[in-house]
This record gives structure tokens, sequence and C-alpha cells, in this order.
């Protein structure tokens, strides 16, 4: 008789189950077949790596005693690879050093083989209840990220983490190269606190005057300076009670970063001109492309300051770490700019998308963004086409490529190669690429190269028959076309009544 799932459990949570006893994995995954969870079942640590690497799933259950690595070793490298993905451990030969050991390195819990039932539904809901909370609904628990188009592993783990952080009041320093989104993901952030209904303010502050910034964060009074004509509230005053993100922290002045910590450390606020700080409750969520321990090493960035900003740390991949995304992001910023811009397009090419797919995108989200945006304006057809694409790509040349034609064109080239090197001496070439000169002499015809081409000091006078000197010795290769195709030799008609007919069999040797 099956177990049913406990109320508070997950149901269709897909649940990975690690065991290299058979028997026990078939059990286990019939089990919790039964309790409604859709289990993926795997005979070893290696497998279940690799079965992360095409689907992430929501919890891990694996044996401890496993062929080759095992399964703290396999729960050291999940942690590594999805921080925010809960584990749970089933042995027969527990002991309770055993389960110290598995819960002080941050495994979900650890159970002893025979396990109750019971308890083991319980664990997973509960590890599953925690890795993802329960909303009553879920349109208004994914509103939070709604601005954040993703389905890669990567983006998961990165939102999982930032929904957990988002908990606290912990300030967060958001990593990540230009145009990978930490604006956005720190405003996603901020909705998913309890700050959601409360301003969210952001700076750059590399994009400010070092004269102004300081105005600009902290306020000033009137009569502070020269053109101050009234009283200002500084950022940090309008963003009380929520948040404020300080994008490019690593360019902020090394002045203002003495005053941003002393803020930071009261909690308060001097405007300039005034004598008295004014107390402000800010959330601060910092975002660089910059290296800061460099930034500290060269003394432009203060150390203090460094680990009172970088509480948690979030790091955002680039586009190119997230490539299943692409096809996703480029036609929902099409479906935007379409209607943004009146247009009819409903999508790409196929060799569009591949293109998009492919391309480098060293400028990120943003970039894609950019490209989508110039192509949707130029667009006159519903489909955006390749050639759109690759002048937005401003690479003209790009050819997306089927797996044979690659081959193909890889194998001709490299023949090309071969015979420039060895400056058309087929026995050269088909030794250097490990070939017998019978099937380099086929490899040659089916690329309907000729040898002679590739000859740089040839002096016969024959299409068909090339002489060539190497250590002392005459070849003679017999040409790879019939006379009746003059136009394929660069010697012409000449002489054609003394040629020996083309042989597929290779050069002969004379002496």
């Amino acid at each position: 008789m099956s177990t049913p799932a406990n109320p508070g459990s997950n149901p269709r949570a897909r649940l990975l189950v690690v065991d290299d006893d058979a028997d026990m994995l078939r059990l286990l995954s019939m089990r919790l077949g039964s309790a409604g969870y859709q289990v993926t079942s795997v005979g070893s640590a290696e497998a279940a790596l690799s079965q992360l690497d095409i689907e992430r799933p929501q919890l891990v259950l694996s044996d401890v005693r496993l062929p080759g690595r095992d399964g703290l070793a396999l729960f050291d490298e999940i942690r590594s690879r999805h921080p925010s993905l809960p584990v749970i451990l089933l042995t027969a030969h527990g002991t309770i050093p055993d389960a110290v050991e598995a819960t002080a390195r941050g495994v979900y819990t650890y159970l002893t083989k025979p396990y109750d039932a019971k308890e083991l539904l319980e664990k997973i809901a509960q590890a599953l209840a925690l890795g993802a909370p329960a909303s009553q609904n879920t349109q208004i628990d994914e509103a939070w990220r709604s601005e954040i188009v993703s389905r890669s592993n990567r983006m998961a783990d990165l939102l999982a983490e930032a929904r957990m952080v988002a908990q606290s009041d912990a300030s967060v320093l958001l990593r990540g190269d230009s145009g990978t989104g930490k604006e956005m993901l720190a405003h996603a952030i901020h909705k998913a606190s309890a700050r959601a209904n409360r301003p969210f303010i952001a700076v750059n502050c590399g994009a400010i005057p070092e004269a102004l910034l300081e105005s600009e964060l902290f306020g000033h009074m009137k009569g502070a300076f020269t053109d101050a004509v009234s009283n200002h509230k500084g950022l940090f005053q309008a963003a009380d009670g929520g948040t404020l993100l300080l994008d490019e922290i690593g360019d902020m002045p090394p002045a203002l970063q003495v005053k941003l910590l002393r803020v930071l450390q009261e909690r308060a606020v001097r405007p300039l001109g005034s004598s008295q700080s004014l107390p402000v409750d800010v959330r601060i969520i910092s975002a660089t492309h910059r290296d800061l321990e460099d930034a500290m090493a060269s003394a432009q960035f203060r150390e203090d300051l460094y680990y009172r900003l970088n509480v948690v740390t979030l790091t955002l991949p680039t586009l190119a770490e997230r490539r299943e995304d692409i096809a996703l992001l480029a036609n929902h910023f099409l479906a935007r700019l379409a209607a943004k811009y009146g247009k009819r397009s409903s999508g790409f090419a196929p060799e569009a998308l591949k293109a998009l797919t492919m391309a480098a995108w060293p400028g990120n989200v943003r970039q894609l963004y950019n490209v989508v945006e110039q192509v949707c304006a130029l667009s006159t057809t519903p489909l955006v086409s390749l050639a759109l694409v690759q002048r937005a790509l401003r690479t003209p040349s790009v050819e997306v490529l089927s797996f044979a034609d690659a081959k193909q064109r890889f194998e001709r080239e490299y023949l090309v190669d071969l015979l420039k090197m060895t400056d058309g001496n087929v026995a050269d070439a088909a030794r250097l690429a490990q070939r017998n000169r019978t099937e380099f002499y086929r490899l040659l015809q089916k690329h309907a190269l000729t040898p002679g081409l590739f000859k740089s000091d040839a002096t016969a006078g024959s299409g068909d028959l090339v002489a060539e000197e190497r250590h002392g010795q005459s070849v003679v290769f017999i040409g790879l076309f019939p006379p009746e195709s003059p136009h394929l030799s660069p010697f012409g008609d000449k002489n054609r009544g003394l040629h020996p007919p083309a042989s597929p069999l290779g050069p002969r040797h004379t002496s």
C-alpha cells in the first residue's frame, strides 16, 4: 500500500534519487512516485552530476555508500554548483559522528536504513517547503521576479538564493559583468522583501561627479554651497523604509567611501551644511563589475566598507553562461518591442535564432536587448531574418552550418593546408594525416583537389602528370582527373597523348 504525500508536501516536485543498490533504487522510486513526486533514479554520484547538468531537481536523496565518489563527496559537489538545492542522505551504516558531520556540512537530514517511510516523506516535504516556500497564489509568489526571464539552472539557483536573502535586511553585494542584470535583480530582491511597499531607489556611483554625489546621497541644507538655494533631501532619506541600490560601488571616490561607512554604521545621515544627523532605515544593495579585492589591494576601496557591504554576495552569470536563456529572452524582448513599435513581428527565423544563440554577447543581456530592438525596428516581415540579425550583430559573414556541412568544410580546408605544407606531395601529406595513400587519394577526389595545383616549382608540361624531386628521387603522380577535363589542370592540353591513364590506386614510383 503506497503512502500518500504529506499535506505540506510539494506534489509533482522533481526528486533525484541516487543508490547503487538496484532493488533499493526501484523501491524508493516506486514509493516516491506513488506519493506524487516526479522521480529520476541513478546508480552513482557521477551519473547524478551528469543528470544535474540536464535537469535540476528540487531535492536530492542519496545513499552514502556509493561506488567511486561517496554521498558526502557528492553533496559537496552539489553544494558548490547548486547551493540552495536540499540533499537528504540515507545509509545502512549510520553512526552518530557520521550524522553530525553530514549535518554540519549542510546536509538537510541524515536517515538510517531501514528507514521509516512516513518519516522519509515528512523530511522530504519539510526540505521542499524550506527550499521553495509554499504560496496560496503562484502568480503572486512569482511576481517578485516577473521581470527576470530565465529557465537556466544557473539562474534558478541564483534566484532561489536571492529569494532567501530578501527575507532579511542583510546588505547584499551583486557581482557580475556589465549588462548581466544587476539592477533588475536588486529590484526583484526589494519586491520579495518586507520593504516591497516602500521606495526602491537606484543610483550609479560612477556616473555622478564627486562634487555632486555627496549631495545626491546625503542631501544638503539651503546655503550649504553657492547653488544651494533650498533644502534638498538626499537619496538615503528618499529611500527611508525601502531599499537603496548603490550601483557601480567600486567607482565611488575614496573620500565618499568614508562618509558612506559612517552612515552605514550610525544608520543616520548628516546633510551638507547641517549640524544634525537624521536617522534613516534603509536596506543597502550594492553592485559592481569591478574586482573589489584588487581595488582593496591597490588602496582604491576601503576594506572596512567592503565587509560592511559584502554580507551576502550574489554573482550573476554572463549571457554566454546561460545560453539556454537566449532564445527565451530574444522572443520575450521581441514581443515587448513589437507592441511598443506597432510591428507585426511574431518571432525569429530558425537560422536567425541559431545566430543569436551562437553569438559571443560581450555586452550580455543589455546587448541582446539592443540587438532585438534594432531588428524589430528594421523588420518588415513577421519573422526576423538572419540578415537582420547579422547586421545587428555586426557580423555579416557569420554562417550557421549543419554538422555535416561543417565537417565537410573542415575536411576540405584540412586537406588544402596539408597540400600547401607539402608542396603538393601526396606521399608526405598522407603521412602527416596518418592515412594510406589510397585512402588519401580518395579524400582528394571527394573534394575535387588536384595535388599539382599546390606545387610551386613544377616544371613538367602536363596537367595530369606531375614530376617532383624529393630527396634525390623522382616521384610521378598520376592525375586524379581524366584528360577530358583540361580545365582542372593548370597546364592545359599540351602533350595530352603522352599521359598514362588516370588511376584511382595512387602514385607509381620510378627510380
